[in-house]
């Protein structure tokens, strides 16, 4: 399983998962939903409690991934292939030009 928290203007917003079944799940954390109700990271995930489930990466998130030569410099220089999108979301994402970043979550900074 991975995962990788999802900041939004530097809040955290929530969790984005990689499931061992290959599902992705995308929860907002409950402090967000109470505090930021209005403030979504994109129209098609509006904020609230019950989480996002879908069989591939979410639109969005898979949005955020860079195209073109950049992905095939990221994808050389990580060694993650082009079809791992949640390789490279987790890779490639922790500065993303806008508001909304992706931070690995890894055994030693688990939430």
């Amino acid at each position: 399983m991975r995962k990788g928290k999802v900041l939004y203007k530097n809040y955290y917003a929530g969790t984005i998962t990689e499931t061992d079944d290959g599902e992705y799940v995308f929860q907002y954390d409950e402090k967000y939903v109470k505090d930021h109700p209005d403030e979504f990271i994109t129209f098609s995930m509006p904020v609230r409690n019950e989480p996002y489930l879908d069989n591939r990466l979410f639109a969005f998130f898979d949005g955020l991934i860079p195209e073109g030569w950049l992905l095939d410099i990221a994808s050389a220089n990580w060694k993650i292939n082009q079809n791992d999108r949640m390789g490279l979301l987790l890779a490639c994402c922790q500065n993303c030009i806008g508001a909304v970043s992706i931070v690995p979550i890894t055994d030693e900074n688990e939430e």
